[in-house]
């Protein structure tokens, strides 16, 4: 297979380098599968990193910023590497390895992201993307009291809900709890059939979804039937002390401070608390303090609490989201300061 590729990008800086290397073994498919219909993988590559790929069969020749250029080929081998397994590659594949390749994450060693931490559950094998990813895991699994902020899309609360997965299979957790603060995204709660488990029981179906990805539904339905697994809203958790447990607190960004409090109080003996949200989507009614915001400030040096803060880089969701996210960001930066939330 030959191919030259030329990226629709400016010309080489001045510090410009070039790369080479051979992708081995040789495998005429799984080269195929790697540049993509009309080389579309490589283009988008390009693209995202500002490189200029060339290949001829499997030797492939780089040029671009030093650091870009070698987290271009890194990625383009770790790619290769997983087609052995893999029958084909998508273009959110793509994405998803391009998460890893900005300038922070191009600077960490090939060692080090050989060592990423592995989230293994019943169904999947969850890899952390992207140098903020794996520092949360690390944080997720060293700290009793973790805090994930950051726009959606960027993981928090699947990487939560795949670490108290694996902790509750290897037993080192008795039960799961999934919690989240009755409060409407635009919505009235009110219209909605049953008490106020069951009305906040559909806003807790991403949790679901993930249960169900990573240990089945058969499996997640008789978990919660025995209690191992338990979803409730955040009013619930008052009065309670959850020992040997693992509790991700959803959506805290609609916490208010006096429940945010509460809620951290609860906290026992062998137990693990993530705290995910996102402090640009709050919905508490005017003139309530979201939680959220303030415990970044109470907490922010308190010993033993991780905070990881995710950025729109981080999203690995599909590219537009991350292209939604900047953009409401830049808007928002732009308003004229009020005394909000």
């Amino acid at each position: 297979m030959n191919s030259n590729i030329t990226a629709a990008t400016a010309a080489p800086a001045a510090d410009a380098v070039s790369h080479s290397f051979t992708l081995e073994p040789h495998d005429a498919q799984r080269l195929a599968a790697l540049c993509g219909p009309l080389n579309a993988h490589l283009k988008q590559i390009e693209k995202r990193l500002n490189v200029t790929i060339h290949n001829r069969g499997a030797e492939f020749a780089l040029s671009g910023d030093a650091r870009t250029a070698g987290a271009a080929a890194q990625i383009l081998q770790s790619l290769y590497a997983g087609l052995a397994t893999e029958p084909e590659l998508t273009a959110d594949q793509v994405h998803l390895a391009l998460q890893q390749s900005d300038v922070e994450s191009a600077m960490v060693s090939k060692q080090s992201l050989d060592d990423i931490t592995l989230i293994r559950t019943a169904k999947c094998t969850v890899r952390p993307r992207g140098a903020n990813q794996q520092r949360y895991v690390k944080a997720v699994q060293s700290n009793d009291i973790n805090f994930g902020i950051g726009p959606a899309g960027t993981g928090k609360t699947y990487l939560a809900v795949a670490c108290a997965v694996e902790a509750l299979l290897k037993d080192e957790i008795e039960r799961i709890l999934l919690v989240r603060p009755a409060v409407e995204a635009g919505e009235k709660l009110g219209f909605l059939p049953g008490d106020l488990s069951q009305k906040v029981d559909p806003y807790l179906r991403p949790l679901y979804d993930a249960l169900w990805e990573m240990l089945g539904f058969d499996t997640v339905g008789k978990l919660i039937e025995r209690n191992v697994i338990e979803v409730a809203p955040l009013a619930y958790m008052r009065g309670r002390t959850l020992n040997n447990a693992y509790v991700i607190l959803d959506e805290a960004q609609n916490t208010t401070r006096e429940q945010m409090k509460m809620f951290l109080t609860r906290i026992g003996f062998g137990s693990t608390a993530v705290i995910t949200g996102d402090p640009s989507q709050i919905d508490l009614p005017r003139g309530q303090h979201s939680g959220l915001k303030h415990v970044m400030e109470v907490l922010d040096k308190v010993a033993g609490i991780s905070f990881t803060y995710f950025q729109p880089k981080d999203v690995v969701r599909h590219p537009l989201v991350q292209r939604i996210v900047e953009a409401y960001d830049e808007y928002d930066a732009r308003q004229p300061k009020s005394g909000g939330l």
